[in-house]
């Protein structure tokens, strides 16, 4: 009976200690991880605007448009593509990576002869530590008689 006692406080007690080395591993693991993320290079967008309001335009008036962005991360920035939700929203941008510490651009030009109200999405598909960024645009095109 006692032999049996002292068995049970030894699996006890390395159950106790296995837990402890594991959460001890888990526990160093971890900031590992946080570590590697911090040395990770990466672009990073950072925009003065994520939406550009139109507000209240006239049929046919000018639908360029302009986000501009600074790579605020210590990475090139590579736009590999851009989409839009509709094809009366037609972007453009440059090819060439974005230097960390330099500013880019996205241009969008939006179909005016479209009367109403709209509201656009464009994602930006890139390397960056947002691989697609949303971006929106949105305003009003009034009919030649609202005017």
């Amino acid at each position: 009976l006692i032999l049996n006692k002292q068995i049970m406080k030894t699996k006890k007690r390395n159950q106790f200690l296995n837990s402890c080395a594991f959460l001890i591993c888990l526990f160093i693991s971890s900031f590992a991880i946080a570590q590697d993320k911090s040395d990770l290079k990466v672009g990073v967008f950072e925009f003065e605007s994520e939406t550009i309001d139109y507000g209240t335009i006239n049929k046919d008036e000018d639908g360029n448009r302009t986000f501009v962005f600074v790579n605020k991360g210590n990475a090139p920035i590579l736009i590999s593509n851009i989409k839009s939700s509709c094809g009366c929203t037609v972007p453009s941008f440059s090819k060439t990576p974005i230097l960390p510490g330099e500013s880019g651009e996205i241009k969008v030009k939006y179909a005016t002869s479209r009367v109403g109200s709209f509201s656009k999405t464009i994602t930006v598909l890139s390397n960056s530590d947002q691989p697609q960024k949303q971006l929106k645009i949105k305003g009003k095109v009034l009919k030649p008689n609202e005017s």
